[in-house]
């Protein structure tokens, strides 16, 4: 496992009794990610074990992808590997266009107003609809976790160099 290596998604669960798995994506390209034919690196996390796979059909339902692997034909071959993690190499990311960022230029990013005031850094990225929403953890003393909108009223200015977000909170935010 040389060179980065970026989280597109999460085995979740099994699917069937095939040895399909069930996947929650983590990235805003999960079609081009999970689709068949692709290579991908499932990884634990808690031990580093990790073992290169290849998709041979792949389906959305419900928000999360049902993925056969090649070489899996049953649920006891896959059951272990719920909660691994699904990785590709930062050879396979494609460029992005202005204004467009990978999850792992955003998580980590210190968020501030345009006044000034610390918000926070941003631990996690929630896809629930028309738009991405950046989850901020705020320091003890400033209460619960910050939900952003990824919009332009709020969000004013991204800055992945120095790890930097700039936002303008609307009034109900905070």
């Amino acid at each position: 496992m040389n060179g980065k290596w970026y989280t597109v998604g999460k085995i979740v669960n099994t699917h069937g009794i095939r040895g399909d798995v069930k996947v929650l994506p983590q990235t805003d390209f999960a079609e081009e990610r999970f689709a068949p034919g692709n290579k991908l690196l499932m990884v634990n996390e808690e031990n580093g074990d990790s073992r290169e796979v290849k998709i041979t059909s792949s389906r959305e339902q419900k928000n999360v992808y049902l993925l056969k692997l090649d070489g899996f034909n049953n649920i006891n071959e896959v059951e272990k590997y719920k909660g691994w993690l699904l990785k590709i190499s930062e050879s396979e990311q494609g460029e992005l266009e202005e204004g467009q960022y990978y999850y792992h230029q955003i998580i980590g990013c210190a968020v501030g107003t345009e006044d000034g005031e610390e918000l926070g850094v941003i631990s996690e990225i929630l896809s629930p609809g028309a738009n991405d929403v950046w989850v901020v953890e705020r320091p003890k003393s400033k209460g619960k976790q910050l939900l952003l909108p990824v919009i332009d009223e709020v969000v004013l200015d991204v800055n992945v160099t120095d790890k930097r977000v700039t936002v303008r909170l609307m009034e109900g935010l905070v």
